[in-house]
């Protein structure tokens, strides 16, 4: 019996060559949804930076969420937005002059920070005509802003301070330090550089779910990492291999292992 396996690239690779098709790509990991969430204030960024930051991660087939792209008319803001948070592998949060000065962004924040805590969710800030020390030192525009949310959100503001400190001091971006400070040319740096990051991510976390998943499947290690020898993950276009053997022998798992 033959099994045959029609491998199409764009999904299984599609972090190493663009797509022709204008259909959105699909997140190969059923524990993920998409893989990179972005956090910003609208008024500043939205319809600048983060439109085209956001159209250039699309173009290299990278599903990205940005709320005014992927939220439904109807469904509740908050829920939404922290489920999508979750369900992303890379967080990229656009702090601007008035990032702060939205609850809404703030609560993002920390919950961003919490994921990054408990369940190691990759976190790139990018500073957009702000610096690192405004977070840390809690000065200038978001010193102020903190100062009137204390009036009304006290509670919140102290887990808000703590994001803000730890975001601060995450390695991070900033476009005016990039290609002489061209936005396009930095936008186009700063997303190849978000590639390789979710390559890293993507590499690790099904490399552990596959050791997980096939614990007790003894001898199918070695065999699946023979066949992806042949898939030459990498070299792009569509690839097609046959798996010879008796019913029973394990071609139909080793297949699964691999997908």
């Amino acid at each position: 019996m033959t099994v045959s396996i029609l491998i199409n690239f764009k999904q299984v690779n599609r972090l190493f060559q663009a797509s022709s098709s204008q259909s959105r790509p699909v997140s190969p990991s059923t524990s993920w949804k998409y893989d990179v969430f972005i956090s910003f204030r609208g008024e500043d960024t939205r319809k600048t930076f983060v439109d085209h930051l956001f159209l250039t991660l699309e173009d290299r087939q990278i599903y990205t969420y940005k709320d005014d792209e992927q939220l439904l008319r109807g469904e509740l803001i908050g829920p939404s937005l922290f489920e999508a948070i979750q369900e992303s592998r890379i967080a990229i949060i656009v702090f601007s002059q008035n990032y702060a000065s939205s609850t809404w962004c703030l609560d993002e924040l920390a919950y961003i920070m919490k994921n990054r805590d408990e369940r190691r969710q990759t976190v790139i800030p990018i500073f957009y005509d702000v610096e690192p020390s405004e977070l840390r030192k809690q000065k200038a525009y978001y010193g102020e802003a903190l100062a009137r949310h204390e009036l009304k959100n006290r509670n919140k503001v102290e887990s808000w301070r703590e994001a803000l400190v730890k975001a601060g001091n995450i390695s991070r971006w900033d476009p005016r330090t990039v290609a002489n400070g061209h936005e396009a040319k930095a936008i186009r740096s700063i997303c190849e550089a978000i590639k390789q990051t979710l390559l890293k991510v993507m590499t690790c976390t099904e490399a552990s779910a596959e050791v997980s998943a096939n614990t007790d499947l003894i001898g199918v290690e070695t065999r699946m990492q023979e066949l992806k020898s042949f898939l030459k993950v990498g070299s792009g276009g569509v690839h097609m291999i046959g798996i010879c053997g008796i019913w029973g022998s394990g071609k139909s798992t080793l297949v699964s292992s691999i997908y």
